[in-house]
């Protein structure tokens, strides 16, 4: 029963989290952005006091369920683990906690928070590791998916589904996806929670509180026969059914081994049953320990296009980014410095941008945070969606009409570049696109009305939504182009 409870959860979680990164129409985070509020390291960074308390709360009185019903990382190394246990059973073994391994990756974690070196971070983040996997992997196949849908609802006059583009977001990201989705299959097949108990910082930190938790699984060794089938089931590695003891700084609570216990000799209950020093001590029958388990993941649960369009039969020769000196960060983001201390590249605001600006950074300081580019849309100062479902407060909420006044940089005319100026056609989609009015037509010489005309830049006015950058028709390089600012402004 217990273990029931536990699937039902962490499945509401794992397939809420998982819509958060694979929904492209907007309409999951309308319901479900709390569930990415609930991640312990993003709430940490995003100063969420409510959630940092009631998630200590929750580990000091029932143990890490975090883990196991809210993480979707540890949900999903718990289906691994599940197929693993499927082709053999009985699987694990004991194992002593690796202290030096554990500690030191947590070490590691807070020297990189402190030196701002941001690819650490969200190496070892365990939600970034998910949104990574969603985003770069899965989120393209459920795209495909969807275009098929498209095309047969096309066939048959219906407009239920509509076709999306489905594009490499950044190649190193995609690689680094890949390579941590096959260590963790192999590490979950293999050893069940081998990651979250000597690589992942969030589970190293619960640890501290989980060793003093309220309710903890105890042996009533009175009833023991050592028959290690709980030793044998244990995801966590920390059931020892020859001392009848339990390490309850890795166990997450799953209730595998009280599930698998033939004898009853596994209780959820807050007394410590073993002892040392005899082995065997009386204990009273924890009457409501179903009760309790509920309860607690209960209350776990509680907290918790634009297209370019070629012309039919024209060939479009693709747009290339160009170099900024300073790289672009969303509205929200407030300065490069505030998104390097508090993103932990979890991807949820690449999977949901609408326009196709934002993509993962291939800098290897600030490596899969959220950086701008106008090559396949241009940001429109209406959308804040970006704003709405950050759960680390890297992008701080900001509504349309705030939006409208943050310049994130301005536009910058390459005079050598445009149709205008060279005198080959008059143009002016950028003057004509920008949603600010920050670009005017002039003649490229004051004293001649009839000398080509060139795009003028009124920065003051400029809010560097790429609208122009995107609308231009020169390629590769277009003839104007947005530049970042450091700290953003408020016009």
């Amino acid at each position: 029963m217990l273990r029931k409870i536990r699937i039902t959860l962490a499945a509401i979680f794992f397939i809420g989290l998982t819509l958060l990164f694979l929904d492209f129409t907007g309409t999951a985070h309308t319901w479900l952005s709390w569930m990415a509020k609930t991640q312990a390291l993003e709430a940490i960074l995003a100063l969420n006091v409510v959630v940092i308390v009631g998630l200590a709360l929750l580990t000091f009185i029932f143990g890490r369920i975090y883990c196991s019903v809210i993480c979707p990382l540890g949900i999903l190394q718990d289906l691994f683990g599940w197929l693993g246990k499927k082709a053999r059973k009985n699987r694990y073994n004991y194992s002593p906690e690796v202290r030096w391994l554990r500690y030191s990756m947590f070490g590691v974690m807070i020297i990189a928070f402190v030196a701002g070196i941001g690819s650490i971070v969200q190496l070892l983040a365990p939600y970034s590791a998910f949104g990574r996997i969603m985003t770069l992997i899965f989120q393209p196949l459920w795209k495909l998916g969807n275009n098929v849908l498209a095309s047969l609802a096309e066939r048959a006059d219906s407009y239920a589904f509509y076709s999306v583009d489905v594009w490499m977001k950044s190649l190193p990201v995609l690689i680094i996806a890949v390579v941590t989705l096959l260590v963790l299959l192999v590490l979950a097949w293999r050893g069940g929670r081998t990651y979250c108990n000597t690589i992942c910082p969030v589970g190293t930190l619960l640890s501290f509180i989980s060793r003093f938790s309220f309710l903890k699984i105890n042996f009533d060794a009175d009833k023991c026969k050592n028959c290690s089938l709980c030793t044998k089931n244990c995801k966590a590695s920390c059931i020892d059914y020859k001392t009848h003891t339990v390490d309850h700084s890795r166990c997450v609570v799953c209730g595998d081994c009280i599930s698998k216990c033939k004898f009853g000799a596994l209780k959820y209950d807050h007394k410590r049953l073993h002892d040392k020093q005899h082995s065997s001590l009386s204990t009273t029958e924890a009457t409501r320990r179903s009760f309790l388990m509920a309860t607690a993941m209960t209350a776990t649960a509680a907290l918790a296009q634009q297209k370019l369009v070629d012309g039919g039969l024209a060939v479009i020769q693709a747009k290339q980014t160009p170099k900024r000196l300073t790289p672009l960060t969303p509205p929200g983001s407030l300065s490069a410095q505030h998104m390097a201390k508090h993103c932990t590249g979890c991807q949820l605001c690449v999977s949901e941008c609408p326009n196709d600006v934002l993509r993962p950074n291939t800098d290897l300081m600030n490596l899969m945070q959220p950086i701008m580019q106008y090559d396949r849309g241009y940001c429109r100062p209406e959308c804040t969606r970006c704003s709405e479902v950050c759960p680390a407060g890297a992008i701080k909420p900001i509504d349309a009409i705030d939006k409208s006044s943050i310049q994130i940089g301005h536009a910058v005319v390459v005079a050598k570049n445009c149709l205008s100026a060279q005198g080959q056609d008059e143009c002016g989609n950028c003057a004509r696109h920008c949603p600010t009015g920050a670009i005017e037509m002039v003649p490229s010489d004051p004293a001649d009305d009839l000398s080509p005309s060139v795009p003028a830049i009124n920065e003051s006015a400029c809010i560097g939504c790429g609208a122009c950058e995107y609308v231009c028709p020169v390629r590769p390089l277009s003839a104007i182009h947005v530049e970042g600012h450091e700290v953003h402004r408020k016009i």
